[in-house]
């Protein structure tokens, strides 16, 4: 092994070019040679014995040292000293200190040496590791260039210069094909230090990556003037991006663009023809949401910010352009927009607003008492459930036309009525299944859940706070290839999931099993990430 043989100078030579090729601190190759030697003369030694090399790091001189502890009496020669023989090495040695003693230089032989070129090998190797990591740890949401290393059942291996990394082959685009050489251009999402060394992960589907190509072929972008605030992709097919100017005087989309498409055109061929649309972002969510689903047209929005939820109503002749192939321009605007969005023609949305006028009409008669004529009436005023003619203020009612303060009374009394019979018969539902009247106390819990939790065997407080959000609000899982929707107890009660985990957070509280405070602490922690969430999305 040239290393442990070699003579002064050519330790010092050997050292200064591993630490070339390998980019990495002279020191630490020299820290390596010394543990390699180190560990070559305790073959020699005794694998018990203390032994430490230094090598002069300006003259590349060896010495050879073996540590012992200071005793009173010696049970292990091999790492003792008794302080008596230790004080004519150092007359102020006390018991408890370390005396160097100093070895002669020797032959290691060639056991010894393809040891300590193991030793050597592992700790460079290690060292490069953490190079590597330290340098690219850094860089995750750039853009990097490389060049084909090899291919690999589909996936890629990148030559970065200063070390590899993999570019899946479900990171790639579809129908992607990379030989050795080829030069690629991908972005860096993930970077994790691993027992075989730091794995640096790309992505050329990542939907940032196509936000950083923009960057670099705006001027705009990349100062700062138009701010990509949303991307979706169906990577290789379509991609939907959201753009916003801080100037007033520069055209986002436009800016994107470029003149006769030029810049955009560069993303497209960068990412194998990939089709973009760009859309101007707004504040308006509707606004957004609208021009998200371009190039179809739209009529009309209803909005349900509670379930982050929109309807939009498109021409007839317009529908499958608005869903695009496959749902993908509506899969596209709800990934851009965060929404989900449900689609309609004109004429089921007109189809649907008379169902709903019908059955509502229907409702109010029935529970109220009243003649069709009436209940349509009241459909019509924008009533939607017999609640609301409970407690909406008298003078309301009364001011229907063809409609006096004692109608409006009436109607009313017989709301009320009606929603106490609704109620009690709830209540007796309830006992008839067994569910504990502490359950009631629980804040949030109506009697059409308890009934619900009575035929779910929730019938306790415990049995509540024991629940699994997927409990009460259902899920999906595969079966047989296919996906089936698996019901929860509260399916059908418009409840998020943000709701039943807060009502089974309550019903723990109730138990005794947390304190209320907990609860709290965690909500305020929750809208904390919630707001820190939102500002990543913004920015």
């Amino acid at each position: 092994m040239a290393v442990v043989s070699a003579n002064r100078l050519e330790l010092l030579q050997i050292a200064d070019a591993v630490a070339r090729e390998k980019s990495i601190d002279r020191s630490i190759v020299i820290a390596a040679m010394e543990d390699a030697i180190a560990k070559a003369a305790r073959s020699r030694y005794g694998a018990e014995t203390d032994i430490h090399a230094e090598i002069n790091a300006r003259t590349g001189e060896l010495r050879l040292a073996r540590h012992l502890l200071v005793v009173d009496q010696v049970d292990n020669p091999s790492t003792e000293i008794e302080i008596v023989s230790a004080r004519r090495h150092n007359p102020a040695a006390q018991v408890g200190d370390t005396i160097a003693d100093t070895l002669p230089p020797f032959d290691f032989g060639r056991i010894a040496a393809q040891s300590a070129k193991q030793v050597i090998v592992q700790k460079v190797r290690e060292a490069e590791r953490d190079r590597q990591y330290e340098e690219f740890k850094d860089r995750i949401g750039e853009v990097i260039n490389g060049a084909v290393k090899r291919v690999e059942y589909g996936n890629v291996v990148v030559d970065l210069g200063k070390g590899e990394a993999s570019l899946r082959r479900d990171e790639l685009l579809p129908r992607e094909v990379f030989k050795v050489g080829d030069r690629i251009r991908a972005y860096v999402y993930d970077v994790r230090r691993e027992l075989r060394g730091p794995q640096i992960f790309l992505s050329r589907t990542h939907p940032q990556f196509m936000s950083k190509l923009f960057a670099q072929e705006v001027p705009e972008i990349y100062d700062g003037i138009v701010e990509i605030k949303a991307v979706a992709r169906d990577p290789g097919s379509r991609a939907k991006i959201a753009v916003t100017s801080r100037d007033s005087s520069v055209d986002p989309v436009g800016a994107c663009v470029g003149m006769r498409g030029s810049r955009v055109q560069a993303v497209v061929n960068e990412l194998q023809g990939e089709k973009i649309d760009i859309i101007p972002w707004s504040d308006d969510v509707a606004t957004f949401i609208v021009n998200a689903l371009a190039p179809a047209e739209v009529v009309k929005v209803v909005l349900d910010e509670d379930r982050e939820r929109i309807e939009v109503v498109v021409p007839d002749a317009q529908l499958s352009l608005a869903i695009g192939r496959r749902g993908q321009n509506v899969r596209l605007a709800s990934q851009l927009t965060g929404w989900d969005i449900d689609i309609m023609t004109e004429a089921e949305e007109s189809e649907r607003r008379q169902k709903e006028f019908a059955e509502r009409s229907k409702i109010f008669a029935e529970a109220l008492d009243l003649d069709e004529m009436m209940g349509q009436l009241l459909a019509s005023e924008g009533f939607s459930n017999v609640e609301e003619i409970a407690y909406v203020p008298v003078n309301e009612l009364a001011s229907i036309e063809g409609f006096d303060e004692d109608t409006a009374q009436e109607l009313q009394n017989r709301a009320l009525n009606h929603l106490a019979q609704v109620e009690a018969d709830f209540d007796a539902r309830r006992r008839e299944l067994g569910v504990a009247d502490e359950l009631r106390d629980v804040p949030g819990v109506t009697s059409p859940m308890l009934v619900a939790f009575g035929e779910n065997d929730i019938k306790t407080v415990e049995d509540l706070a024991g629940c699994a959000t997927d409990d009460l609000t259902g899920w999906t899982e595969r079966k047989d290839g296919e996906t089936v929707r698996i019901s929860g107890a509260l399916e059908g009660f418009q409840l998020s999931r943000e709701d039943a985990e807060a009502l089974i957070m309550r019903a723990r509280v109730k138990a005794g099993w947390i304190e209320a405070d907990e609860v709290v602490a965690e909500e305020g922690e929750e809208e904390a990430e919630a707001e820190v969430e939102a500002d990543e999305t913004r920015a």
